[in-house]
């Protein structure tokens, strides 16, 4: 089994001592930094961003091609690991001989080491592994007084400093899609520059209110999602997306996919906070409004295709949405690409 080591929470640094253990070719442009590996001992991308001073964000998508460990070394002050796994399970342990613990697909975890002792992640060979993580660093004074640090210290710290601080929680899918809409930025220069730290900082906060919420309540396998299912959530609302002519309903939608009607509903509300029939009809609207953009369909047309019947209905839901009528939108795109 090979080791890498990451001495630092600094994105350069983090992604200079990955390159000096598995190569590859390193990109860089405003403090993000990405690591292309294609060599026999790994495939695949790390990349990793510096959010502010004290935040740095990591993300893996990549296959070791042998077993590996990656071993986070404490610093002066023992930083915070708010981890979340996509694809894949993340093998975790405090120290390389100590007890590992299973971070599975749509899981999250907040992982403490007490003082000199390192956070380590292990990683079987030939196995895509997706798993991102938001390092908190303790190390600088400076921040002492920083709010949300000192709130984060306060939180994620346990009473004896000889023991270390570990939660495992509750699947989340809002996480996922907040890493999906991350990895699929194309603005370049500052605005992508503040997208990707609003976005990053989205992703902490919902790692943090997955700790708070499931410390208010109890959860248990009653009423509550497995991962399969919620594997199946998602290829669900995928096929609504991919489809949305279809006419749904509930009880062919649990049909097709085998959850009763209340797991859907736990589900949607899970993955995008809204009903099925919410989530149908505002797939509904959006993609009849990119038809708008990129179509010469008329309004009649656009509603048939998307599989509504009442044009009255489709007006009152898009104005709802985007405010103001379809046809309104529509004659706007039409003088824009008339004065382009």
């Amino acid at each position: 089994m090979k080791t890498l080591h990451i001495k630092s929470t600094s994105a350069r640094k983090m992604i200079n001592d990955l390159q000096e253990h598995i190569g590859g070719t390193t990109t860089s442009l405003n403090q993000e930094y990405v690591l292309t590996v294609d060599n026999d001992l790994a495939y695949g991308s790390i990349t990793a961003v510096s959010i502010k001073k004290s935040i740095t964000y990591i993300a893996f998508d990549i296959e070791f091609k042998k077993d590996f460990r990656l071993v986070n070394t404490i610093l002066k002050s023992s930083p915070i690991y708010f981890t979340y796994c996509s694809e894949g399970q993340v093998e975790h342990s405090f120290s390389v001989t100590g007890k590992t613990n299973t971070l599975d697909a749509f899981q999250t975890a907040i992982l403490r080491s007490k003082e000199t002792v390192n956070n380590v992640y292990h990683f079987e060979k030939d196995i895509l592994f997706k798993f991102s993580t938001v390092v908190v660093s303790t190390d600088d004074v400076s921040l002492a007084n920083n709010d949300l640090n000192a709130k984060l210290n306060e939180l994620f710290t346990t009473k004896n400093d000889t023991e270390h601080f570990a939660y495992f929680g509750s699947y989340n899918l809002k996480i996922s899609e907040k890493i999906k809409q991350l990895e699929a930025i194309k603005q370049q220069g500052v605005v992508r520059r503040l997208l990707v730290e609003s976005t990053v900082q989205t992703i902490l906060a919902l790692e943090i209110q997955q700790h708070t919420d499931d410390l208010e309540v109890a959860r248990n396998t009653f009423g509550s999602l497995c991962k399969d299912e919620m594997e199946t959530v998602k290829d669900v609302s995928q096929f609504i997306t991919n489809y949305p002519e279809k006419q749904y309903t509930l009880k062919y939608l649990s049909t097709k996919s085998g959850l009763t009607p209340s797991k859907l509903q736990e589900g949607f509300k899970l993955l995008h906070d809204r009903t099925v029939t919410d989530f149908i009809r505002n797939v509904r609207v959006e993609t009849a409004e990119n038809l708008i953009k990129t179509t010469d369909l008329n309004i009649s047309e656009i509603v048939y295709t998307v599989g509504l019947t009442s044009r009255s209905y489709f007006s009152k839901i898009f104005k709802e949405k985007y405010n103001c009528s379809p046809k309104q939108y529509q004659d706007n795109q039409n003088s824009l690409a008339a004065t382009a």
